[in-house]
Protein backbone atom coordinates (compact mmCIF):
# COMPACT_ATOMS: atom_id res chain seq x y z
CA UNK A 1 0.00 0.00 0.00
CA UNK A 2 1.23 3.62 -0.85
CA UNK A 3 2.04 5.17 2.25
CA UNK A 4 3.14 8.81 0.93
CA UNK A 5 1.13 11.19 -0.97
CA UNK A 6 0.52 14.51 -1.58
CA UNK A 7 -2.07 16.37 -4.25
CA UNK A 8 -1.37 18.72 -7.52
CA UNK A 9 -3.63 21.40 -7.76
CA UNK A 10 -3.90 24.90 -9.10
CA UNK A 11 -5.88 27.65 -7.01
CA UNK A 12 -5.90 31.68 -7.07
CA UNK A 13 -5.78 33.09 -3.75
CA UNK A 14 -8.44 35.63 -4.84
CA UNK A 15 -7.44 37.90 -1.47
CA UNK A 16 -4.01 38.70 -3.14
CA UNK A 17 -6.11 39.51 -6.35
CA UNK A 18 -8.45 41.98 -4.65
CA UNK A 19 -5.20 43.32 -2.77
CA UNK A 20 -3.74 44.08 -6.65
CA UNK A 21 -6.81 45.14 -8.39
CA UNK A 22 -7.07 47.91 -5.74
CA UNK A 23 -3.28 48.99 -6.55
CA UNK A 24 -3.55 48.57 -9.85
CA UNK A 25 -7.15 51.12 -9.39
CA UNK A 26 -4.96 53.64 -7.45
CA UNK A 27 -1.84 53.89 -9.66
CA UNK A 28 -3.97 53.94 -13.11
CA UNK A 29 -6.33 57.01 -11.30
CA UNK A 30 -3.11 58.55 -10.43
CA UNK A 31 -1.06 57.99 -13.56
CA UNK A 32 -0.99 60.85 -15.38
CA UNK A 33 -1.46 58.90 -18.83
CA UNK A 34 -3.99 56.47 -17.85
CA UNK A 35 -6.18 59.37 -15.84
CA UNK A 36 -6.07 61.13 -19.09
CA UNK A 37 -7.64 58.51 -20.63
CA UNK A 38 -10.47 57.59 -18.09
CA UNK A 39 -9.00 54.08 -17.68
CA UNK A 40 -11.22 51.86 -15.82
CA UNK A 41 -11.02 48.33 -13.42
CA UNK A 42 -13.06 46.53 -11.79
CA UNK A 43 -13.36 43.41 -10.00
CA UNK A 44 -16.39 41.41 -10.35
CA UNK A 45 -16.41 37.66 -8.76
CA UNK A 46 -13.65 36.14 -10.61
CA UNK A 47 -13.69 38.48 -13.34
CA UNK A 48 -11.59 41.55 -13.82
CA UNK A 49 -12.68 44.23 -16.27
CA UNK A 50 -10.91 46.74 -17.91
CA UNK A 51 -11.61 49.76 -19.63
CA UNK A 52 -10.16 52.45 -21.06
CA UNK A 53 -10.65 54.95 -24.17
CA UNK A 54 -8.74 53.23 -26.95
CA UNK A 55 -7.06 50.10 -27.44
CA UNK A 56 -3.48 51.71 -26.52
CA UNK A 57 -4.10 52.64 -22.89
CA UNK A 58 -6.25 49.86 -22.27
CA UNK A 59 -2.45 47.87 -22.73
CA UNK A 60 -1.36 50.17 -20.68
CA UNK A 61 -4.15 49.34 -17.95
CA UNK A 62 -3.62 45.53 -18.28
CA UNK A 63 0.45 46.25 -17.76
CA UNK A 64 0.02 47.68 -14.62
CA UNK A 65 -2.25 44.97 -13.92
CA UNK A 66 0.43 42.20 -14.33
CA UNK A 67 2.61 44.28 -12.54
CA UNK A 68 0.62 44.30 -9.42
CA UNK A 69 -0.63 40.62 -9.53
CA UNK A 70 2.91 39.69 -10.44
CA UNK A 71 4.32 41.62 -6.89
CA UNK A 72 1.68 39.76 -5.06
CA UNK A 73 2.46 36.35 -5.98
CA UNK A 74 -0.17 35.52 -8.61
CA UNK A 75 1.09 33.46 -11.60
CA UNK A 76 -0.13 35.31 -14.73
CA UNK A 77 -0.59 31.94 -16.56
CA UNK A 78 -3.74 31.23 -14.43
CA UNK A 79 -5.32 34.66 -15.70
CA UNK A 80 -7.55 33.59 -18.67
CA UNK A 81 -7.97 36.95 -20.66
CA UNK A 82 -10.66 37.74 -23.37
CA UNK A 83 -10.91 39.72 -26.97
CA UNK A 84 -10.64 43.08 -26.44
CA UNK A 85 -14.41 44.22 -27.21
CA UNK A 86 -15.51 47.60 -28.12
CA UNK A 87 -17.41 49.58 -25.59
CA UNK A 88 -19.82 52.46 -25.78
CA UNK A 89 -18.45 55.71 -26.58
CA UNK A 90 -15.48 54.41 -28.79
CA UNK A 91 -14.02 53.16 -25.69
CA UNK A 92 -11.97 50.05 -25.56
CA UNK A 93 -13.09 46.70 -23.21
CA UNK A 94 -10.91 43.84 -21.45
CA UNK A 95 -11.89 40.75 -19.73
CA UNK A 96 -10.08 38.57 -17.42
CA UNK A 97 -10.99 35.18 -15.89
CA UNK A 98 -9.10 33.03 -13.35
CA UNK A 99 -8.24 29.61 -14.45
CA UNK A 100 -9.28 27.50 -10.88
CA UNK A 101 -8.15 23.80 -10.78
CA UNK A 102 -6.71 21.77 -13.70
CA UNK A 103 -8.33 21.26 -16.95
CA UNK A 104 -8.75 17.57 -17.40
CA UNK A 105 -6.61 17.55 -20.38
CA UNK A 106 -3.88 19.35 -18.62
CA UNK A 107 -4.45 16.52 -15.69
CA UNK A 108 -4.03 13.63 -18.48
CA UNK A 109 -0.64 15.39 -19.83
CA UNK A 110 0.49 15.36 -16.03
CA UNK A 111 -0.39 11.88 -15.67
CA UNK A 112 0.75 10.49 -18.58
CA UNK A 113 4.21 12.39 -18.07
CA UNK A 114 4.24 10.24 -14.71
CA UNK A 115 3.45 6.87 -16.07
CA UNK A 116 5.83 7.82 -19.01
CA UNK A 117 9.30 8.58 -16.53
CA UNK A 118 8.24 4.80 -14.83
CA UNK A 119 8.53 5.96 -10.95
CA UNK A 120 6.91 3.60 -8.82
CA UNK A 121 3.86 6.13 -8.05
CA UNK A 122 0.49 6.31 -8.82
CA UNK A 123 -1.29 8.86 -9.98
CA UNK A 124 -4.86 9.84 -9.90
CA UNK A 125 -6.79 12.67 -11.39
CA UNK A 126 -9.52 13.24 -8.56
CA UNK A 127 -11.74 15.96 -9.66
CA UNK A 128 -10.04 18.77 -10.65
CA UNK A 129 -6.72 17.91 -9.07
CA UNK A 130 -3.94 14.99 -9.43
CA UNK A 131 -3.40 12.76 -6.13
CA UNK A 132 0.41 10.97 -6.25
CA UNK A 133 1.21 8.25 -3.75
CA UNK A 134 4.21 6.09 -3.54
CA UNK A 135 5.80 4.22 -0.99
CA UNK A 136 8.89 6.50 -1.15
CA UNK A 137 9.07 9.70 -0.18
CA UNK A 138 12.09 10.14 -2.99
CA UNK A 139 10.16 8.92 -5.62
CA UNK A 140 7.32 11.99 -4.96
CA UNK A 141 10.26 14.60 -4.58
CA UNK A 142 11.09 13.00 -8.36
CA UNK A 143 7.93 13.55 -9.73
CA UNK A 144 7.59 17.20 -8.46
CA UNK A 145 10.99 17.57 -10.13
CA UNK A 146 9.77 16.55 -12.76
CA UNK A 147 5.99 18.40 -13.05
CA UNK A 148 8.12 21.84 -12.27
CA UNK A 149 10.46 21.61 -15.30
CA UNK A 150 7.24 20.81 -17.80
CA UNK A 151 5.70 23.97 -19.53
CA UNK A 152 2.33 24.02 -18.58
CA UNK A 153 -0.87 25.99 -18.80
CA UNK A 154 -1.67 26.50 -15.58
CA UNK A 155 0.61 27.03 -12.39
CA UNK A 156 0.80 24.08 -10.18
CA UNK A 157 1.29 23.81 -6.49
CA UNK A 158 2.19 20.54 -4.43
CA UNK A 159 -0.45 20.20 -1.54
CA UNK A 160 -1.57 17.90 1.48
CA UNK A 161 1.60 16.13 1.46
CA UNK A 162 1.28 12.94 3.82
CA UNK A 163 3.48 10.40 4.63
Amino acid sequence: MADNSFDIVSNVDFQEVRNAVDQARREITTRYDLKKAAAEIDLAGEEITLESSDEYTLGQAVDVLHGKLVRRGIDLKSLRPGKVEEASGGRARQHFEFQQGIPTETAKKIVAAIKKQKIKVQAAIQGDSVRVSGKKRDDLQQVIALLKEMDLDVPLSFTNYRS
